[in-house]
C-alpha cells in the first residue's frame, strides 16, 4: 500500500471566519490594534486602519496588506466624522484601540488635564458609536477596550479608575440603543505594547518578570491574546452588552 493511501483523505480546510467583511480598527498602527488588524486578515477579513502616526500607519497598513488607511487623531472629532463619512460602504466591525491611560498622584495631578483626558475619551467612544449606525451592518459589532488594573483602589489610579467604570456602563447601554449592532467591551490588564514599554521605561523588564512570577498563567498576556478574543467577539454573534477581562488573572493576585 502507497504512503498516500496509508495517510488517509486530507483534512478540510477551516473555513476563515470573517471571510467577506470588513473590519475599521481605529488605532491599529501597533499594539493591540495591529494585531487584531493581523488576526482579522488572517481569517479572511478586509481591514481599514487609522493611526495618528502617519508614517508608522503607511508601515502597519503594508504589513497587513490594509485596504485602505487614513491618519488622524482619533480624539479630533471633526476628522473622526469624516473618515466615517468618506468610508466607501457599510462595514461589519469597528475596534477601538486609539487612547492611552492617564497616571499620576492626586498631589502631582494636572487636574485640568486629568479633565481633558476624561471628557476627550468618552467623547471619541461616543462619537465611533453615533457613526457605527448607518455604517455597520446589523449583527456586526462595536468593540471597544477598557481594563482592569483600575478596578482595585490604588495610588496614582484615580483617572484611570473613572474609565474603568464608565466604559462597562457606556458599553451596555450602546447594546441597546445600537441594537441590531452589537456592542461590547474588552478589558485587559498589563499588555506587552510598545505603549506599556513607553509608559514604563527602565521599568519594563523588572514588570514583566515580577507578571511572570505572579499571574496564574506563569506569562505575560500579549497583543495576539487580545487579537485572538476581539475577533472572537466579532464572531459570536451571541455576545453584546459585555464586558469580556483578559488579564492573566492580574486582578486576582
Amino acid at each position: 500500500m502507497s504512503q498516500d493511501l496509508q495517510a488517509g483523505p486530507a483534512a478540510p480546510a477551516r473555513e476563515r471566519l470573517l471571510l467577506g467583511q470588513t473590519v475599521v480598527v481605529i488605532g491599529g498602527s501597533a499594539g493591540i490594534g495591529l494585531a487584531t488588524a493581523v488576526h482579522a486578515r488572517a481569517e479572511g477579513a478586509q481591514v481599514v486602519l487609522t493611526g495618528r502616526d502617519p508614517q508608522r500607519l503607511q508601515q502597519a497598513a503594508a504589513a497587513v496588506g490594509a485596504r485602505s488607511h487614513t491618519a488622524f487623531d482619533a480624539h479630533d472629532l471633526d476628522h473622526l466624522s469624516a473618515f466615517f463619512d468618506a468610508l466607501p460602504g457599510p462595514v461589519d466591525h469597528v475596534l477601538v484601540t486609539a487612547g492611552a491611560p492617564s497616571y499620576g498622584l492626586l498631589a502631582d495631578l494636572d487636574v485640568a488635564a486629568a479633565g481633558r483626558h476624561v471628557a476627550e475619551h468618552l467623547s471619541m467612544t461616543l462619537a465611533v458609536a453615533r457613526a457605527a449606525t448607518g455604517r455597520v451592518r446589523a449583527g456586526g459589532s462595536l468593540l471597544l477596550m477598557g481594563g482592569t488594573g483600575a478596578r482595585r483602589p490604588g495610588p496614582g489610579l484615580t483617572v484611570a479608575a473613572v474609565l474603568t467604570a464608565a466604559l462597562p456602563a457606556l458599553v451596555r447601554n450602546l447594546a441597546v440603543e445600537l441594537a441590531p449592532i452589537r456592542a461590547n467591551l474588552l478589558a485587559a490588564g498589563f499588555v506587552d505594547t510598545p505603549l506599556s514599554a513607553a509608559l514604563l521605561g527602565d521599568a519594563l523588564d523588572e514588570r514583566r518578570a515580577a507578571l511572570r512570577a505572579t499571574l496564574p498563567i506563569g506569562r505575560v498576556v500579549g497583543p495576539e491574546d487580545v487579537a485572538a478574543l476581539a475577533v472572537h467577539v466579532m464572531v459570536n454573534t451571541a455576545l453584546t452588552g459585555a464586558v469580556l477581562d483578559i488579564d492573566g488573572g492580574q486582578q486576582l493576585v
